[in-house]
């Protein structure tokens, strides 16, 4: 079966694992995969894993992300999202809409706004959104507060790598914004923080993820490709797993004995590296995700079989 990474556009409206099951169908294949979930509401990359590109998900997921937003003040729902029910009302008070109507990206920031930008920026910890995946005592958050009830969710360590505004309206008061982001940062959880630092409270009205890695929406194909277009737009397995990991070359001894999970000698790897890396042979073709470890030897993480080998 073929194998690699497809960049695809997901539109407003499906879920993550709707992309996926389409994926699957339009090409037949059993092994599929998704790298960093997209809210239904959100749109831009998502990148779909096929075959044996499946087990690179966990470095692919790992990946910095740029998002663009704009965040609805006033009001807060209870998904923190467009498609929530609204729970509270609280009307932006006058200093705030006097900063909105006068704010603009650059230096021309209102000072409150700009304070809670930073503040933002700076963050460190997150409280994650009631309506999320994330499982405690193997239930998914979101299935507890569709009961009625408040999961018990803890804050979680969070990287925002840039935050910078992009516009500001009174009428509708909103805010846009860019950001890069690490892994588990929640954009639904920056329109409640943010809002709640400028005084009143807000949700999410659109959301646009447009680069994922290295991955970005000028590569991306439309959720309507065909079989036949998914197939050519398909990287190849060991293009996929050089743009997420660093990359090491292995001799014909090292890429024996990784094939068979075997320790690889320093010398039969070309940057060896104490990282998770992309382990390529003579060919090119990947042979397994491996790392250096603590005693300078090349120890294999994740294998891949080789073409011949399905």
């Amino acid at each position: 079966m073929t194998s690699g990474v497809i960049v695809l556009d997901k539109p407003r409206g499906p879920t993550s694992h709707d992309v996926v099951a389409r994926v699957r169908r339009a090409l037949g294949a059993r092994d599929v995969g998704h790298a960093g979930t997209l809210d239904p509401m959100a749109t831009g990359v998502l990148v779909v894993a096929v075959g044996e590109a499946t087990k690179l998900v966990p470095w692919l997921t790992a990946q910095d992300k740029t998002y663009e937003a704009t965040i609805a003040l006033g009001v807060e729902t209870d998904t923190l999202d467009a498609y929530g029910r609204e729970v509270r009302e609280v009307p932006p008070g006058e200093e705030l809409c006097q900063a909105l109507a006068t704010s603009g990206a650059g230096p021309e920031i209102a000072p409150m706004i700009r304070a809670a930008l930073a503040a933002e920026g700076a963050r460190s910890s997150q409280m994650p959104p009631m309506y999320s995946a994330i499982k405690h005592a193997g239930e998914r958050a979101y299935a507890v507060a569709r009961r009625g009830e408040r999961p018990p969710l803890s804050s979680r360590e969070v990287h925002v790598r840039r935050l910078e505004l992009v516009a500001c309206r009174r009428e509708p008061a909103t805010i846009d914004v860019t950001m890069d982001v690490a892994k588990g940062y929640y954009v639904r959880a920056l329109a409640r923080d943010l809002a709640e630092a400028l005084g009143t409270v807000g949700h999410l009205t659109s959301l646009r993820r447009t680069r994922s890695g290295s991955f970005s929406c000028g590569e991306a194909l439309p959720l309507g490709a065909s079989s036949e277009e998914l197939l050519a737009g398909m990287q190849p397995l060991s293009l996929a797993a050089a743009r997420a990991l660093p990359v090491g070359r292995l001799s014909e001894a090292g890429a024996h004995d990784a094939r068979h999970g075997r320790p690889v000698h320093m010398r039969d790897i070309s940057a060896p590296a104490k990282v998770p890396s992309a382990w390529l042979d003579p060919r090119g073709r990947l042979v397994a995700v491996g790392e250096v470890d603590e005693t300078g030897c090349g120890r294999v993480t994740r294998g891949f079989a080789s073409p011949d080998q399905g």
